[in-house]
């Protein structure tokens, strides 16, 4: 029987699943549907009262989920030494990585590319693209070793965000979708599965730098796209394997 969410209870059950950005919109969210579903869930962002929250939302639950681990981690400033540390440690502590969740992101609102502020240009492309690039090379060893491991990657609504004034984030959004394919291609032959999620618009601090929440009426609260994320990590998120899954089309 399904969850009210639509997730069937235990398809995540004794795996280990990293998210980065645990501690946003869709990241909480998703963390807490990943522990519902039975994964221990390694909680990856840079604020840490806000990933404690997220932490107690799982540990202190009256479901008796699998307690969760924090990792505070920057990644604007984290090296690609930084992330094979991280690596290391996952595979110190637990043995294994069954899934990669990214939804960690970089936007400070729209701009012209004339009047864009090179530093934050820099920054979205490096959150956006750079980081979770290198996030996934440094797992990528250790997902190889699961019988059965995915690589998943929020990706924003491209049509949107290919127009004006999206800057380093609509760029780096796009160069992630053509990611997908590419590392699919790279993998096909392999125990690593790798997708994009493409979420409807969400009610989170990123989308309220572009719209004024009170007007957007097309925003749902991230809870909405939680289990499709489950899905995409889960065995069954194999007949989304080397696309962007949008689950709203």
């Amino acid at each position: 029987m399904a969850t009210a969410g639509g997730v069937q209870p235990g398809v995540l059950q004794d795996r280990v699943i990293l998210v980065s950005g645990a501690h946003g919109g869709l990241g909480r969210a998703s963390a807490i549907a990943c522990a519902r579903a039975g994964a221990t869930v390694v909680l990856l962002g840079r604020k840490v009262p806000k990933l404690n929250r997220v932490y107690d939302a799982i540990a202190k639950s009256d479901e008796a989920l699998p307690e969760p681990v924090n990792y505070p981690f920057d990644l604007e400033g984290a090296s690609p030494d930084d992330h094979a540390d991280l690596a290391r440690r996952v595979e110190g502590g637990f043995g294994r990585l069954d899934g990669l969740l990214h939804c960690a992101a970089d936007f400070h609102g729209l701009a012209s590319l004339e009047r864009s502020d090179p530093a934050r240009f820099a920054r979205a492309v490096h959150v956006n693209l750079t980081a979770r690039a290198w996030l996934t090379q440094a797992c990528l060893p250790l997902l190889r070793k699961a019988p059965d491991s995915a690589v998943v990657f929020a990706v924003d609504d491209l049509e949107r965000v290919g127009g004006a004034y999206w800057g380093g984030y609509g760029l780096a959004q796009h160069a992630t979708a053509a990611l997908v394919g590419m590392l699919h291609a790279e993998l096909a032959n392999s125990t690593v599965r790798v997708s994009g999620l493409q979420p409807g618009p969400m009610r989170t601090s990123l989308r309220a730098q572009a719209y004024v929440e009170e007007d957007d009426r097309e925003a749902a609260e991230p809870v909405r796209y939680a289990d499709d994320c489950v899905t995409l990590l889960s065995a069954v998120g194999a007949e989304h394997r080397g696309r962007v899954w949008n689950p709203l089309a």
